[in-house]
């Protein structure tokens, strides 16, 4: 434990709830404007785009960073998957969403430094509770969704929320909201500076979706920017949530004055984003896909979407993340149960959790349903319970296995140890072959 923690412990320990958050805060807003100054305030002549919502951030802000990349202008990105700088562009490896005070002010003043026209950041619900981006000036702020994640940080849906309206409280030039989503009328007590927009299949949504089409290799939809002027999308990246995902930042361009006819060759321009729904490679005729979706919703939806696609039958490789929200366990257990045909059930990322209790509290929700016993198989050991799915797979059947996405490493017991689930599969679709043989 570093000296820092050793310190905010007794802090915490020695001080009541409110006065330990009130010092808490007070650190948080000083030491943003310190590191801020210290780089110069790079972000405050920046034009700053900024997603947020619970499932779907990585992806729409690549929409949107396509679809600028497609007019001309020169863009900055800064999500969960990947980091880029005028087209350079890396893997995000932090095992975080928003990087540390400094790390992102550097960011910012690279971005600054390479000329860019625009950047666009995914910010987390904790990244805005805790200041990290209040010297941030932001041009246009975009929700996906509020489902439920983070009860163990917020304690409740409403706080919850209110983190995340943190995003829209100084009057953004440009808002674009889900139409479809049941926090819908919450962030719509917010103003614009300029224009505020919602999107989705609702005919009250301004950006109205119709006609979607769904594929195994993508998606495409009808997009009624206003009741003259539409587009027809079409996407690389399959999923119904993706063609929400599409449209977010379709709406975002439009209100913004980007031609149709750009925004339609933006989205057809992203090929895909690692760790969603990622194909890592066949098997016995059988598809792998690698997906990052570790929330309720976002499970629940990748297992609709594939189950629309599958000639056959869906596995599911999956686990909980430890020292997270507790609550989602079972809840992710009963929706892994009701939509996939068999589930390989495993560790994922225990922290200083206790791994079995992870799994357990995941299959408490598993049992709950009928059949769910049945169809599922504990194997603790992540890359045994990966082979033993790809084993079992048969021609027209989708193996997906779930929680890391493109993550580099796992922590285990508060160890940081390389792990990536493409390069797993890959590494165990040629041993399996090869014994085959």
């Amino acid at each position: 434990m570093s000296i820092k923690q050793t310190l905010v412990k007794k802090v915490r320990s020695s001080l009541p709830a409110g006065g330990v958050h009130l010092i808490e805060e007070a650190y948080r807003r000083s030491r943003v404007q310190i590191v801020s100054a210290k780089y110069g305030f790079p972000a405050k002549d920046l034009k700053v785009i900024a997603v947020t919502g619970t499932n779907g951030k990585t992806t729409t802000c690549n929409y949107i960073n396509e679809i600028l990349k497609e007019v001309g202008f020169k863009t900055a990105l800064f999500t969960t998957a990947v980091i880029e700088i005028d087209n350079q562009r890396q893997i995000n490896d932090l095992n975080a969403t928003v990087g540390t005070t400094d790390r992102m002010q550097r960011f910012f003043k690279d971005a600054k430094n390479a000329n860019v026209d625009y950047v666009v950041l995914e910010i987390t619900s904790h990244a805005l509770d805790q200041h990290k981006l209040s010297t941030v000036p932001i041009e246009a702020a975009v929700m996906t969704n509020l489902t439920q994640d983070h009860l163990d940080y917020h304690k409740t849906m409403e706080n919850y929320a209110a983190a995340k309206g943190k995003l829209f409280a100084n009057k953004p030039k440009y808002i674009v909201l889900n139409r479809d989503d049941q926090w819908f009328d919450f962030f719509d007590e917010f103003e614009a500076s300029v224009k505020k927009v919602s999107y989705g299949e609702s005919k009250e949504a301004d950006t109205h979706i119709s006609h979607i089409k769904l594929y195994k290799k993508g998606s495409e939809a009808d997009i009624h920017f206003t009741p003259e002027i539409h587009e027809n999308l079409a996407t690389a990246i399959p999923g119904k949530f993706n063609v929400l995902n599409m449209t977010a930042a379709a709406s975002l361009a439009f209100i913004m004055g980007v031609k149709t006819e750009d925004i339609k060759e933006g989205i057809a321009n992203l090929e895909g984003v690692p760790g969603r729904l990622e194909s890592a490679g066949e098997i016995n005729g059988a598809e792998v896909i690698i997906d990052y979706a570790h929330t309720p919703d976002a499970l629940e939806k990748l297992l609709e979407s594939l189950n629309s696609v599958a000639k056959n039958k869906v596995s599911l490789v999956f686990g909980a993340t430890g020292d997270r929200d507790k609550e989602k366990r079972p809840i992710m257990g009963q929706i892994a149960a009701k939509q996939a045909d068999k589930i390989f059930l495993t560790d994922e990322e225990s922290y200083n959790e206790n791994p079995d209790e992870i799994r357990k509290a995941v299959f408490s929700g598993i049992k709950e349903i009928k059949g769910g016993i049945e169809k599922t198989k504990e194997i603790a050991d992540r890359k045994e319970a990966i082979r033993a799915a790809l084993k079992q797979a048969k021609g027209g059947d989708i193996v997906v296995i779930t929680g890391m996405g493109h993550e580099k490493f796992r922590i285990i017991n508060g160890e940081k140890l390389p792990w990536n689930d493409g390069d797993v599969v890959r590494e165990l679709i040629a041993e399996i072959e090869k014994e085959a043989k």
